[in-house]
């Protein structure tokens, strides 16, 4: 049956000249699949013209000037036939799609793999059908908790779902991190044609990494254009919440706009609470005693004017990489105080503006956008994870962890003392003595240094002694003196549902079971803790790439998957097994201790205080997408009792082979 994407806008009425221009510039890759999907000719991927490997933050796919004209050729071509069959497309076998996506790439792509993208990026024809409405049916009362990113993506698909759903958002405005980050410069990671629903594309972004009111205008649009806007209470705080085993309920504790104490009860509960919401405050000393003003950068001031001031910028991690280029702009000095280095990731589109051309050739040629999405996806996943991975006969593990590590160290020391520019002493402070990756890596296009560099920046590696009236004073016993001071020291990540208080069956506590290494089934279900859920919860953080956006959507398909297991069975409650959760924790921590994470020279937000990675995940994540996919039925306690007509313990209902 033919079919047309129904996030693609034929180019009705638009001439050949004017699709010539636009095809100019275009991603050579994805405009070589979207040839085949106008198509329906396959052919093409036979002949000698192929798109080189694909390679990290370069989706261009640039190619001889040769190869590239007779592509374009043959674009215009496809596009008269599409108009000629009435803008309606030829279906493409899902085997042919899978030899594209290794045509697309360079490189062989694994089977394993072919399912998740092609799900995943809506890459075969009937997955861009619009789906019918789903049938009907009883559905449970879901509160979730925050309206950021995931709350959003989880009270749509539960509400398709038939489920009836109350969005508590403690902020004035939906967004959660987007709205609640407003410092200057601050903008997405992540190339944000990926950092985007699967389910709604955004073919019209401006910047190949946004910046944070567009991101903010997304997600606005995001629960207006779908619904759930008014089903959003904002400035509303859930404070706790309780099981309440004789009802199956759980009763959640509000704080209303005006201070009022409300009780709900609900069904289930769903936390998208996210991971960067308690800014975290420096330990020093003086702290309160500084004359000017001082906050830290999650809590940017609307009304603060930094011309011609001096700013002290304490912490140099993702938040500071942003805005120190931003304030050199303005301000007389720039004082930024460091305490370890990070590695930095080269990407020239980071601040770059999208064309013209870009937007056009991803809102009009059928399939582009998810071609284009796909390579982002597979540029930045799982091809990278073998090198944050202990070699056991490695020699110098502080350094590198294997052969693949030590050759990313060696690139990127390499790109590091290009940018000094023969500035020894710069390039020394700004060298990491960990391996890659070990911490939140930084996407660079030379902001950063040039920036340093500037005749109003200094870089201060000396350790802070305290803070001072006039400033900031160094071990050293140099002042540095400041008018304002920013903190850039991150946020509480391993504090996961802080502050809320959430006790489960039978009076127990969550934070007090958590203690200071919070562990979950797939970051998403604890024992104990029946119809709740959590989403980007503890061991789900991407550190060797990837989209949170696509993680979210992981493991909101998981819980609803549970929830239909649940009512399948007419129970009132689900939760999962102690065994399951117990088998996962042990393939958990027995992965994270080959992770560069896990190397004791690395400092980083992913590890508590004592060292134990709480935060991120090491799995693949073809892996983890193939764990939740579905909630298997073994791996739960329905009303408090294993699954009917299973033995009374029975053995877990997946496995977790190592990777």
């Amino acid at each position: 049956m033919p079919v047309t994407p129904r996030d693609v806008e034929p180019p009705i009425g638009v001439d050949d000249t004017t699709i010539a221009r636009m095809i100019e510039g275009a991603s050579m890759p994805a405009l070589m699949m979207a040839i085949v999907h106008m198509t329906g000719d396959a052919t093409l991927l036979d002949g000698p013209v192929r798109p080189p490997r694909l390679r990290i933050h370069d989706v261009r796919g640039r190619m001889q000037p040769e190869d590239e004209a007779f592509l374009k050729v043959q674009a215009i071509d496809a596009v008269r036939a599409w108009r000629q069959r009435g803008w309606t497309l030829p279906p493409l076998p899902r085997e042919a799609i899978h030899r594209m996506m290794s045509v697309c790439t360079g490189q062989a792509i694994p089977d394993e793999y072919a399912d998740l993208l092609v799900e995943e990026m809506g890459l075969a024809p009937e997955a861009a059908v619009t789906p019918a409405a789903p049938a009907p049916r009883q559905g449970w009362r879901i509160l979730v908790i925050g309206a950021g990113m995931s709350g959003i993506a989880a009270a749509i698909r539960l509400i398709e779902a038939g489920h009836e759903v109350v969005i508590v958002e403690r902020n004035a405005s939906v967004g959660g991190t987007w709205f609640e980050n407003k410092y200057p410069g601050c903008r997405v990671d992540v190339p944000n044609h990926f950092y985007s629903y699967s389910f709604l594309p955004n073919h019209g972004w401006r910047k190949y990494f946004a910046p944070q009111p567009d991101l903010l205008a997304y997600f606005k649009d995001a629960a207006e254009v779908c619904g759930v806007d008014k089903f959003i209470r904002l400035s509303t705080e859930v404070t706790g919440a309780s099981w309440l085993d004789e009802d199956s309920l759980w009763e959640a504790e509000l704080r209303c706009p005006d201070g009022r104490i409300e009780r709900l009860r609900v069904n289930a509960i769903i936390s998208a609470v996210g991971l960067f919401n308690q800014p975290k405050l420096p330990d020093i000393r003086g702290m309160e005693s500084f004359a000017g003003p001082s906050f830290h950068s999650a809590r940017w001031p609307d009304e603060i004017d930094l011309a011609g001031k001096r700013v002290a910028v304490i912490g140099s991690g993702a938040s500071a990489f942003q805005l120190v280029p931003e304030l050199a702009k303005v301000a007389a000095r720039v004082s930024v105080f460091q305490r370890t280095p990070g590695w930095m990731l080269p990407n020239p589109d980071y601040y770059a503006d999208v064309g013209d051309d870009t937007v056009w050739c991803l809102r009009h040629l059928p399939f582009y956008a998810r071609w284009y999405r796909f390579m982002l996806f597979w540029a930045s996943s799982d091809a990278l994870l073998p090198a944050l991975k202990l070699d056991p006969a490695w020699p110098d593990p502080d350094r590198s962890l294997n052969a693949l590590s030590e050759r990313l160290r060696v690139q990127l020391t390499a790109g590091l003392r290009e940018q000094t520019g023969g500035d020894e002493a710069l390039f020394q402070k700004l060298l990491p003595d960990y391996p890659p990756f070990g911490k939140r890596p930084l996407i660079d296009n030379g902001a950063w240094v040039r920036a340093l560099r500037g005749d109003t920046v200094e870089l201060v590696t000396e350790t802070i002694e305290r803070i001072v009236p006039e400033g900031v004073l160094d071990a050293a016993g140099q002042c540095h003196e400041a008018d304002v001071i920013v903190y850039a020291t991150g946020f509480h990540a391993g504090r996961f549902l802080h502050p809320l208080s959430i006790i489960g069956r039978d009076g127990r506590d969550l934070r007090a079971s958590w203690g200071d290494e919070p562990r979950a089934f797939l970051g998403i279900a604890m024992p104990g803790f029946p119809n709740f859920f959590c989403l980007y919860g503890p061991g789900t953080n991407f550190g060797h790439g990837g989209s949170i956006i696509f993680l979210a959507e992981c493991q909101i398909r998981f819980i609803l998957s549970a929830l239909d297991r649940a009512q399948a069975e007419n129970a009132a409650s689900i939760e999962i097994r102690q065994d399951a959760n117990d088998a996962y924790r042990t393939r958990l921590e027995t992965e994270l201790a080959a992770m560069v994470w896990s190397r004791p020279n690395v400092g980083t937000y992913y590890k508590n205080a004592r060292g134990i990675v709480t935060t991120t995940m090491p799995f693949r994540i073809v892996d983890y997408w193939r764990w939740t996919k579905e909630a298997a039925q073994g791996d739960f306690l329905y009303d408090g009792a294993p699954y009917p007509g299973m033995p009374a313990d029975p053995a877990p209902g997946r496995e977790f082979p190592a990777g």
